[in-house]
């Protein structure tokens, strides 16, 4: 599993990271993606969408936000 630390960084960024991260990995690969940007509670659940990839994971702990998210086909 890759491992994309986006703390400290506000949208786009981590939207932009993400999908560019998304984009070199092979389908089925795993990326944890670690923020602290709340907007990305929303932005990136819709990137995952838009894209074909499948969100497996959520969690929100002590204002970070870890996106367990699975490269789709």
């Amino acid at each position: 599993m890759l491992t994309l630390n986006l703390l400290g960084y506000h949208c786009p960024v981590p939207v932009h990271e993400t999908r560019k991260a998304l984009a070199n990995l092979s389908p089925g690969d795993l990326l944890l993606v670690i923020a602290d940007d709340p907007e990305t509670k929303h932005d990136i659940p819709l990137l995952v969408d838009r894209i074909g990839a499948k969100l497996l994971i959520l969690n929100e702990e002590a204002g970070e936000f870890k996106f367990t998210i699975e490269k789709g086909m």
